[in-house]
């Protein structure tokens, strides 16, 4: 009813404004508590999706830091009255962090204190680089953008390099890489679930039978792949660790190279 007099009596903006102020002052309330968060503020994030729960479990340590968090996907697609619900959702959890936003169309506008918007292209790879320069590298970056398969891997090669030590990175609606219009497709070798599943090898990649392997930028600095529905949360660090049964993994190589080898012994 009360909402109803606002629309009626007050211009878009203004409204707009007048709903803000209240739900930032809402949010004192349920601070602590991203599943509350998410509802209060209008994001998919929790009804439509389950993603808070597990966002709380990973970053309720980081809440008070100073953070840099990047969010590609304003929500709202071409709709100019539509948008930033998520980044005011992030700003209300994290009190001392700065919020950047990025979307293919202009949300420009919704911009507030701690709260930062561009119009950029996720596969813009200089793009997102500059914009990593600009804010002196980003703590979290989340993934909510095109989710086309292609998209996301792309973006993740570009930005996850540029990703702070312990930082980490969410890739949102991996439902796509089973969907072949998204560019993937159940069994295609290059949806972005298989793209992350071999990440995850990667992690022990130490344990490798392979002489001479030489890790690759992602197995030496993935340290944690954690996958849940249509959610995957990947932590950046030094994974420098070595087997420590370097005895066994010689005496597997010896075995592989013997298989090999077996076919040309009886050729």
């Amino acid at each position: 009813m009360f909402r109803t007099w606002l629309r009626a009596n007050l211009s878009p903006s203004q409204y707009r404004y007048v709903v803000r102020v209240a739900k930032n002052a809402l949010a004192l309330w349920h601070r602590n508590d991203l599943n509350r968060l998410a509802l209060l503020f209008d994001t998919d994030k929790w009804g439509s999706h389950w993603y808070t729960q597990h966002y709380q479990r990973y970053f309720q340590p980081l809440k008070h830091k100073r953070l840099n968090m990047l969010e590609i996907g304003v929500g709202g697609y071409e709709s100019s009255e539509t948008g930033g619900e998520s980044l005011r959702m992030w700003k209300a959890y994290f009190p001392k962090s700065r919020i950047v936003g990025i979307d293919i169309c202009d949300k420009t506008h919704f911009s507030e204190r701690r709260i930062d918007i561009r119009q950029c292209d996720q596969t813009d790879s200089e793009a997102l680089l500059r914009l990593s320069d600009e804010y002196g590298g980003f703590d979290i970056i989340i993934d909510d953008g095109s989710h086309l398969n292609q998209h996301v891997i792309e973006t993740f090669r570009a930005l996850f390099p540029v990703l702070k030590q312990n930082g980490i990175y969410a890739v949102e609606d991996t439902q796509t890489a089973y969907w072949p219009t998204w560019g993937g497709g159940i069994g295609n070798p290059d949806n972005q679930m298989a793209f992350f599943w071999k990440l995850a090898d990667g992690i022990n990649h130490a344990e490798y039978p392979i002489e001479d392997y030489e890790p690759d930028y992602f197995d030496k600095n993935i340290v944690e792949i954690s996958f849940f529905h249509n959610l995957i949360l990947i932590r950046k660090g030094n994974n420098s660790e070595k087997t420590n049964l370097p005895q066994l993994i010689q005496k597997e190589l010896v075995a592989t190279q013997a298989i090999d080898m077996a076919p040309a012994l009886h050729s």
